[in-house]
């Protein structure tokens, strides 16, 4: 559906575009002229919300923070550095 450019410049992405790619107030829109055309990215804004406990379920073991944890976080360093070399 054709849209009208408004005085600013300004155009409508329609509804159904927003609502496919999940658009929102405060997204970013990147634009790049490409020959003859514009090309649109839209981005979302970064979140605010906490990650914390989002792995738990991945998880096998757990790991007391202090002397184990920097042990557990070196042994893990040096096994994925081991699996790289070889």
């Amino acid at each position: 559906m054709p849209y009208v450019v408004g005085s600013k410049g300004q155009i409508v992405i329609s509804k159904e575009i927003r609502d496919s790619l999940g658009v929102e107030s405060g997204w970013i829109a990147i634009q790049r002229l490409v020959g003859d055309h514009v090309e649109v990215y839209l981005f979302p804004p970064e979140h605010g919300d906490s990650l914390k406990g989002s792995l738990k379920t991945h998880l096998k073991d757990k790991v007391a923070a202090g002397k184990e944890w920097d042990a557990a976080r070196e042994a893990a360093w040096a096994k994925a550095a081991s699996k790289k070399m070889t």
